[in-house]
């Protein structure tokens, strides 16, 4: 597993919505204008964070995505995940390796493994309450 910037922006564009999760549904042209992410690619990714169930749409004026479930019920694997295209081919190829090939694959697989259990230990609401914080501490540095 690589966190390619599929991953970064999908959590970053999660992240977005989760500080905003009171509020109405937002508009990708929200998210992209403050994330700097393009309105295409927040597509993309929001497409494949809905089919996961991560999201939810509403459609129509004042419509937009806001999260299927709270933010602490998210973890940031489920995010990186929903989006990574990889996934399911690295475990192919290490099981279709001879044995003697193995170790480094079995290495890589433990590490993947490693990833993925401190991303599903790391909730989007752990990651917005960091926010707040960073945000609380650099107003307060600024006076």
């Amino acid at each position: 597993m690589q966190i390619v910037t599929k991953g970064r922006l999908a959590v970053a564009a999660m992240l977005d919505l989760a500080l905003c999760a009171d509020r109405k549904p937002i508009a990708l042209a929200h998210i992209s204008a403050r994330q700097k992410i393009s309105v295409s690619y927040l597509e993309l990714l929001f497409g494949r964070l809905r089919q996961r169930g991560l999201v939810r749409s509403v459609r129509g004026p004042g419509g937009g995505y806001s999260l299927a479930r709270s933010a602490q019920d998210i973890s940031m694997a489920d995010i990186v995940l929903a989006v990574d295209d990889s996934g399911a081919q690295v475990s192919a190829a290490i099981s279709d390796q001879p044995r003697g090939q193995r170790v480094a694959s079995d290495w890589h697989a433990e590490l993947e493994s490693n990833m993925v259990a401190f991303l599903r230990s790391v909730s989007l609401q752990n990651l917005a309450e960091a926010q707040g914080q960073q945000a609380r501490s650099g107003d307060a540095a600024s006076r």
